[in-house]
Formats: structure tokens, C-alpha cells, sequence
């Protein structure tokens, strides 16, 4: 992002959002109910909505921003909610050259619970029919209680949280949560190893991140008619101990620990490559491991495979008009938060342009594959909508390619 483009927005952005009786039934006779069976379902009619009122509250900080004397440094640290507020305008936008009508309220939440709070006294704010963020778990936790007590859908946007910290049943969580991803790697294991002659080995450091990935593994295996034999050690080196020859290893870490995990892939790699003939092993990492720098020839001799909540193909011809579009609109280069403010910008949009008032009943039946983001949600009713789509990532060509 140029930084005299990043400047001029936020100076732009500081001054317009400153602006800104019982009835008695007769039974039916037998032939009535089954000409009623017989007949054809009729469609629900479409409630439209006369304008759609989205509120979108996003942390710019602009009470931090000091114009006169921001440097290069400074205008980048606000690029995460510029880049998302910018995709998901154009996502919207988008939905809206097809004849749909929004009401777009922007908020600055100053990544403030106090700043949060007093949004629910605004009469636009009340009249939201679907809410985007706030983006931080603890701004999520707080508008909980607004959210249950005015029935109105909140989406959490950006953040990998549990639903259970929330427990809301309005909530819509787009981020995958660490269950979904050690679930997803599980469940291809099970599918492609045979249990005669595998051994699936965690390798866990014991942490509480650590052990929020280790669990669900654990709990997943345990859970399965043909059992697989599971074994756990806190590194690779007291792993090596108890290796077995002819065996074949899935071996699961899951650390994103830089420091643990970059020895831990070169441990592995050489019991993979003995000179003396090595063992065989698949190796499978923490989400996390997308956004870190190991060596790309190790991760592929280990056929190393992680899950993901996104990948972005630039050779998609929708991709490529999106960064088209996006640069001629504002003048530099969409990032990562550009791309899944867009898919949530159109979904959202398109789903209550199409559905009207009665969107959420289609959230968990209209499935969508975006330009960064892929959304299939399940519903709970304690938990809300929670978006279960992810794909697993293979390192090969020295880069991570779609698998599944």
C-alpha cells in the first residue's frame, strides 16, 4: 500500500466517520390430508427488505491517529482494517450493481469495549439487520449480551475462536477453530492410512496452545471402529527412541513454535533419509505453519500436509478481475484481509438480497467457494453458525497446493 494512499484514506476516513381471538379448527378428513401430502410444497415468499442495514464495526483506532506526524511505519499498522473495510465494500458494491439496496454503518470501535458500548444507543445501530464484527475475541464476548437480547446476527470475522467462548446463538464464527482443522487432518488420515501397519505419533510440547490442537486428535482416534495405534511424545527425539522399522509413521506436531518446531522438522527429515535406510514418515503440522518460514525441500521429502482456511489461487480469472478491480478503485494491492472482507462483503450480501428478511434460514444451505474464503455452515443452537469448510495443503514445487 502507497503510504500517501494509506495517509490520504485515513484522513478521509477520520472526517466521515466523525459525521457519522383463539381460533377454532376443525380436524381434517383423511382425504383433505392427503390431497394436502399430494400437493406440491409451495415456495416461501420473499420478504424483501426495503434497504438492508449492515453495521460494520472495525478497529481503525482513529483516536490514535496523529496526521500532522504519521510515518511510513505508523500508516502500516493500520493496513489490516483498511484492507478489510476496502474488500468488503467492494464485496457489497458488487451485490449491489445487481439492483440490491444496503445501508452500510462503518464504526470505529477503537478496539474498545467502552467505544462498543456505546454504539448500542445509536438508532442506526439498533436498526442493523446483520452486524460484522467486532474483529477481537474480547469485543465479540462483550456485544454477546446485545446480540441474545435483540435477536440480531453477529459475525465474528477474523477471529480463530472457539464458539463456546461466546455461546451465542446468533453468533456466525467464519474462522475455522482449532477442533474443525484437527478434525479435518484426522479424518484424512483415517481415510488414506491402513491401521495394520501405521502408527500415528503426536508430538506435543505440552503447551495449552499445544494441547487445544492435541485434543481433539486424541479424541477423534479414540472415537474410531478400526483403531489405529496412537502414540505421544514431547519431541521427536524421545520419538526416535521407540521407532520401528517397516512401520509407517503419521506423525502429527502440533507446536507452532518456531524454535520447537524447526528442529523438530530436522530431526524427522533425517530419520527419514538414514544413510543406513531410513523410516517411512508423513509428517502433518499446525495451521499456523502457512504463515512461517521452514525449509521447503524437508517439508516436501516429508510429504508434509496442513489444513487451512483459505488459499487464494492468483490464476483464478475471478481472482485476477478482483485485484484488477481493487487496484483501479484504491490504487494498490489488496492483502490478505482485502480478500476475506470481499467474500464476506458478497455472501452476506448476496444472501440477504436474495433471501430478504429470512437470510439466516439459508446460511447453513447456501454453500460458497470465494476467492479466499470457502463458507459451509452448521448450525447449533447454543453456538450459533459455525463455518465448517477447509482444504489440506501439500508442500510441492516449493509451494503449498490444494490436496482436498
Amino acid at each position: 500500500m502507497g503510504f500517501r494512499k494509506k495517509y490520504w484514506f485515513l484522513a478521509f476516513l477520520f472526517i466521515a466517520l466523525a459525521a457519522c381471538s383463539p381460533k377454532i379448527r376443525t380436524p381434517k378428513s383423511e382425504t383433505q390430508k392427503q390431497a394436502e401430502k399430494e400437493k406440491p410444497a409451495e415456495k416461501k415468499p420473499v420478504r424483501k427488505f426495503t434497504q438492508a442495514s449492515i453495521s460494520l464495526l472495525i478497529p481503525f483506532k482513529l483516536n490514535e491517529v496523529n496526521l500532522k506526524f504519521m510515518s511510513k511505519a505508523d500508516a502500516e499498522k493500520y493496513a489490516m482494517p483498511i484492507d478489510f473495510y476496502q474488500g468488503f465494500k467492494l464485496g457489497l458494491d458488487s451485490v449491489t450493481a445487481s439492483g440490491a439496496n444496503f445501508k452500510l454503518n462503518v464504526y470505529d470501535t477503537q478496539d474498545d469495549n467502552a467505544q462498543i458500548g456505546s454504539l448500542f444507543k445509536l438508532d442506526n445501530f439498533r436498526k442493523s439487520n446483520l452486524i460484522v464484527g467486532p474483529v477481537f475475541p474480547e469485543g465479540v464476548k462483550y456485544i454477546t449480551n446485545y446480540s441474545k437480547l435483540n435477536n440480531v446476527p453477529v459475525v465474528s470475522p477474523l477471529a480463530a475462536s472457539e464458539p463456546s467462548d461466546f455461546n451465542n446463538p446468533n453468533l456466525i464464527s467464519i474462522v475455522n477453530n482449532i477442533d474443525l482443522h484437527a478434525k479435518k487432518i484426522a479424518a484424512y488420515i483415517a481415510k488414506t492410512f491402513n491401521p495394520a501397519n501405521t502408527i500415528i505419533v503426536i508430538i506435543n510440547p505440552k503447551k495449552t496452545e499445544d494441547e487445544q490442537f492435541a485434543i481433539p486428535l486424541r479424541k477423534y482416534f479414540q472415537s474410531q471402529t478400526n483403531k489405529f495405534i496412537v502414540q505421544e511424545y514431547a519431541s521427536a527425539f524421545t520419538f526416535e527412541t521407540k521407532m520401528i522399522k517397516g512401520k509407517q509413521y503419521a506423525v502429527i506436531v502440533t507446536s507452532s513454535d518456531r524454535a520447537f518446531v524447526l528442529p523438530t522438522v530436522e530431526k524427522l527429515y533425517k530419520l527419514k533419509n538414514l544413510p543406513t535406510g531410513g523410516y517411512a514418515l508423513n509428517l502433518f503440522g499446525h495451521p499456523l505453519w502457512s504463515k512461517q518460514n521452514y525449509p521447503a525441500d524437508k517439508l516436501q521429502t516429508l510429504n508434509t500436509i496442513i489444513s487451512s482456511s483459505y488459499k487464494v489461487d492468483y490464476r483464478n480469472p475471478n481472482v485476477i478481475n478482483f485485484v484488477k478491480s481493487y487496484r483501479k478503485k484504491y490504487g494498490f494491492e489488496p492483502g490478505e484481509y482485502a480478500f476475506k472482507g470481499f467474500d464476506e462483503g458478497y455472501y452476506f450480501g448476496k444472501l440477504m438480497s436474495t433471501y430478504g428478511e429470512d437470510y439466516l434460514e439459508y446460511l447453513t444451505k447456501e454453500k460458497y467457494k470465494g476467492l479466499h474464503n470457502s463458507f459451509t455452515f452448521v448450525y447449533d443452537d447454543q453456538l450459533g453458525y459455525i463455518n465448517t469448510s477447509l482444504v489440506l495443503l501439500r508442500y510441492k514445487n516449493f509451494a503449498l497446493n490444494i490436496i482436498e
